[in-house]
């Protein structure tokens, strides 16, 4: 005889997260840098409610040039990326995982390519790239208001 359980199962002190988690994984396809853009900007307005719209744009721009450059060289057919984020009132830090470990380079902007590095330096107080062990992480740190 197989004991039947309970219809419902009540787990005492759990609850599911109401909060957006800190990161998000997509995969290598056309509308995965309009995802991330979508879940940043969720992210965001969630930790720092009230966010004037210069910081949010410049972090979304920035989020879509690393996602961007990430699912153009960073990736193959099949790969995967994570978006990381981590924001508080006046900063934002937004790293992109990707599992190549080739580092990305400030190329000479061409009429159609090549400006994403620049974008970001102009815009990030800080960013740079990190070695995983699966790849790499580029990474860029915004700060607006009085921690700027």
């Amino acid at each position: 005889m197989v004991p039947m359980l309970p219809k419902r199962l009540v787990v005492p002190h759990c609850r599911l997260p109401v909060e957006p988690p800190p990161q998000l994984l997509l995969t290598k396809a056309p509308e995965s840098a309009r995802a991330a853009r979508t879940y940043a900007h969720e992210f965001i307005s969630y930790h720092v409610p009230g966010i004037e719209a210069d910081p949010m744009d410049d972090a979304l721009l920035i989020v879509s040039e690393l996602v961007t450059n990430a699912l153009r060289y960073g990736t193959q057919p099949g790969d995967s990326l994570r978006l990381v984020l981590a924001a508080e009132p006046g900063s934002v830090r937004i790293e992109v995982h990707d599992p190549c470990r080739r580092r990305p380079r400030v190329k000479t902007a061409s009429v159609e390519r090549g400006r994403g590095l620049f974008i970001v330096s102009g815009l990030a107080q800080r960013w740079g790239v990190e070695e995983r062990p699966m790849g790499k992480s580029v990474w860029a740190e915004l700060r607006w208001g009085a921690s700027k």
